[in-house]
């Protein structure tokens, strides 16, 4: 029942009143979590105004300007001050730069909901939803050491075997040499762990319950 609530008072902050009238458009992934409702919203109320691109690029903006503007993050933070002043300076702040109402509402709603300190969470999980919008699918690979160039080129031609008509590969490497050899991939919603670590671990847990 909470989450009914929820879902309709999304449809209201996010949405123009005809798009709140109809039904939230499916994203193209299905993520959870409060950012991830929040995101499933977003991307429902932009794309019934044809304005996906937009509010992916006011959202990369709104990104740029939190890491330099101190004294924004500062006042977004601040426990003093009410989260209705919050909301009516974010909504006039970015209504002046004449962003997207999408855009606007969400910084608004976050506000009155309390919820600012979740903003990066919600921008990320968007910014996951329109990778799967046009087809991107995200696979990080971690490592103990760096691939060299041959070694990732089989590993992106293996990933992308994977891979179904029309899908494109957004390949991130990382290392960690806490996994002392192998690799962790994280494809989608997919994950393999098939580091050296993990492997000592098995090997010595079932030593320890075999004693």
């Amino acid at each position: 029942m909470a989450s009914r609530r929820f879902g309709s008072s999304l449809i209201r902050q996010f949405s123009t009143t005809v798009a709140a009238q109809g039904k939230l458009i499916s994203p193209p992934i299905h993520l959870f979590g409060i950012e991830g409702r929040y995101a499933h919203a977003i991307y429902s109320a932009a794309s019934k105004e044809k304005k996906l691109d937009v509010v992916e690029k006011e959202i990369k903006e709104i990104k740029g300007i939190l890491k330099t503007d101190v004294r924004l993050r500062e006042f977004m933070a601040n426990p003093v001050v009410k989260r209705s002043d919050k909301r009516d300076t974010l909504a006039l702040t970015f209504k002046t730069k004449n962003y997207a109402s999408v855009t606007v509402n969400l910084l608004a709603a976050l506000a009155e909901n309390g919820r600012l300190n979740m903003l990066n969470g919600v921008f990320n999980a968007f910014d996951k939803l329109m990778s799967a919008h046009r087809g991107e699918i995200i696979c990080v690979v971690t490592t103990a050491k760096p691939l060299d160039q041959g070694h990732l080129k089989e590993l992106t031609t293996a990933l992308e075997a994977f891979l179904k008509k029309g899908e494109v590969l957004q390949l991130e490497t990382k290392v960690d040499p806490s996994l002392i050899g192998g690799m962790i991939v994280n494809i989608g919603d997919r994950y393999v762990d098939m580091s050296t670590a993990t492997k000592i671990k098995t090997y010595t847990n079932l030593i320890q319950e075999a004693v």
